[in-house]
């Protein structure tokens, strides 16, 4: 078959498959009316939004969004409009300020602040059409009574050049909109894989933003992928069980997903937890309760002691009743913080003075689990002739599935006792930059300090044979420790855990944590020795050695009859010898961060 006939081929499959409707492959869709629906606005009306001509059926480009932010802006003392970054092609990254004293917002320490961040993934821009519709509700709506107590910063879209990569063949599970965006950056990076890492430049504006305003709440909304059920609009956030920041998420578990739950139901729609099948060709099984890292939003917001709620709406509903659910979601939440918001920041500055004596790393899967009754839909199995197994088709039946397991990520997987700081060497630029920009405190030594310490040691580890997110991570590390003590040169860098974000701190630098600077592969030059040795100059220092070290010899032959590579390589005979020298590289596989007790 000649390139040319291949070329109209493949053109006529996509030219097919741009045509087709997502009813045509999706799972048949349960009828749904509710009283959210009234929201939407005639498309008389001066102020309706560019998704709300279409009904919310589509969704409308990076410069038709930012122009009616700025019409609206310009139309309301309520408003304003910031441009807080650049992304990676460079487009303008904005956010809305919604305050009835704007000059003052986040100034007021006893005036909570709502974040909402939409389009992190821009195929998944639920939030984005109903933040406009929202704040035009609150410029010229009967909604200005949300900023009674409480204000709001929205990102109507964080994944700018995402957002613009749009077409009608993104997102195959997903029911619209017409047009999406797609998942990852410009420089093919997931910005909810980046919260720890900060490579983005996306990222690192976002950080900017979260030390420049404090928020006391942050919302950050998602479209799922995965099983079909009945639920809209389900979210959630590292629970108090297993959270870094327990008294907010307890005011989350207590107060939030109540208020938030009972808002959405009286509306119409039908909120649910965050759910992720243990086997997905058996959804009786059960589902797994997740505990996010601090690569995750709402890992990092936990371990950031900022309260974090993970918006995942379910795919497979229509983009106009998941925009609706998203619009009462937000909307109940400012209520809340009007209502709750000192008891949120009471709660978050007390698990900004905590100073516990340890923390948990990383939790895995209880075998125990909770057991909860589940609006799912019913499901077949039905063979496949052209995978040669078999698929799950639902069914669009709903199905109660009484007392489903949830594994519940809460059983401690690695814990460390907290130190009471980290000690950089000058030249780790990167990574004191990085400390800087997630709004770390610091301390550069002026004059030399003797300080007692730990200095680890890689005994073990292994590079991912594949990138992910731009680095290669590092996976089953293991580490000795050594107390030294050393007199540090002007110029070392402090980070004490004594301060509000000491456990971000240790999330960072601990590097045993799954998303610290080591993990991810930030260190690579402690993997690499850049002197050798000449067996012609080798070979008479092992002589001397053993005259004045008779005990070697007994130990060399034990570790050659205990190591059969060792045995059979004469330079790894030599490298034994080597690594007992002063002359073999003391940096090799150490840590450069050390660690005070």
């Amino acid at each position: 078959m000649n390139i040319r006939l291949i070329s109209i081929l493949s053109t006529s499959i996509l030219l097919t498959l741009a045509t087709a409707r997502a009813e045509d492959w999706l799972p048949p869709l349960p009828a749904w009316h509710g009283d959210s629906e009234a929201l939407i606005k005639a498309k008389s009306h001066p102020w309706v939004s560019p998704a709300e001509l279409s009904g919310l059926k589509e969704s409308p480009d990076y410069n038709t969004t930012i122009a009616y932010l700025r019409k609206l802006v310009d139309s309301s003392d309520l408003l304003e409009m910031e441009q807080f970054g650049t992304s990676a092609q460079g487009r303008a990254l904005y956010l809305v300020k919604a305050s009835a004293a704007l000059h003052k917002i986040a100034q007021n320490p006893q005036r909570p602040l709502l974040l909402v961040q939409a389009g992190i993934h821009s195929g998944e821009i639920d939030g984005k059409d109903a933040g406009l519709m929202l704040l035009r509700d609150i410029a010229h709506g009967d909604k200005a009574k949300l900023l009674a107590n409480a204000d709001l910063l929205f990102i109507p879209v964080f994944s700018a050049d995402g957002h613009e990569r749009r077409s009608a063949t993104n997102r195959m599970n997903q029911r619209g909109p017409v047009l999406q965006g797609w998942r990852a950056t410009a420089q093919n990076l997931n910005l909810n894989r980046d919260y720890s890492k900060a490579d983005a430049p996306e990222m690192q504006a976002l950080l900017g933003v979260l030390n420049k305003y404090q928020p006391d709440l942050y919302i950050d909304v998602h479209v799922t992928d995965g099983e079909d059920y009945q639920y809209d609009v389900t979210y959630g956030f590292n629970e108090p069980f297993a959270a870094i920041s327990p008294n907010a998420a307890s005011w989350l578990a207590k107060l939030y997903r109540p208020a938030v739950n009972r808002a959405l139901e009286q509306a119409g729609h039908i909120p649910g937890p965050l759910v992720f099948g243990v086997d997905s060709k058996d959804f009786s099984k059960g589902i797994s309760g997740w505990t996010a890292s601090p690569r995750y939003s709402n890992g990092y917001g936990d371990v950031r002691h900022l309260p974090t709620v993970l918006v995942e709406n379910h795919s497979l509903k229509p983009y106009r009743q998941r925009v609706l659910g998203t619009y009462i979601l937000l909307e109940q939440s400012l209520k809340l913080l009007n209502e709750q918001g000192k008891a949120l920041i009471l709660a978050r500055q007390a698990d900004m003075q905590a100073r516990p004596k340890r923390m948990v790393l990383s939790y895995k899967a209880s075998e125990q689990p909770d057991l909860i009754d589940f609006k799912g839909m019913s499901y077949q199995l039905r063979p496949s002739e052209i995978s040669g197994d078999s698929y799950v088709y639902w069914t669009g039946e709903p199905k109660l599935y009484e007392k489903l397991p949830v594994y519940w990520d809460k059983v401690i997987d690695k814990e460390v006792a907290v130190p009471a700081a980290y000690w950089l060497p000058p030249e780790q630029h990167q990574v004191i930059a990085r400390l800087k920009l997630h709004g770390i405190d610091v301390t550069t030594l002026d004059k030399p300090a003797k300080v007692s310490v730990q200095q680890l040691s890689v005994t073990d580890y292994r590079f991912a044979d594949k990138p992910f997110e731009g680095h290669f991570m590092l996976q089953d590390a293991r580490f000795s420790k050594q107390n030294i003590s050393r007199t540090l040169a002007p110029g070392w860098v402090k980070v004490s855990t004594d301060q509000a974000l000491g456990r971000l701190a240790v999330a960072l630098l601990e590097p045993t944590a799954p998303d610290s600077f080591f993990s991810w592969g930030f260190f690579p030059s402690m993997f690499e020795r850049t002197e050798y040795f000449e067996p012609y100059a080798i070979e008479p220092l092992i002589e001397r050695m053993l005259v004045q070290q008779p005990e070697l010899k007994v130990q060399f032959e034990q570790a050659l009859a205990q190591d059969e590579k060792l045995r059979n390589n004469p330079r790894e005979r030599y490298n034994w010898f080597y690594q007992k020298m002063p002359y073999y590289d003391q940096a090799y596989l150490k840590y450069p961060v050390l660690v005070e007790p």
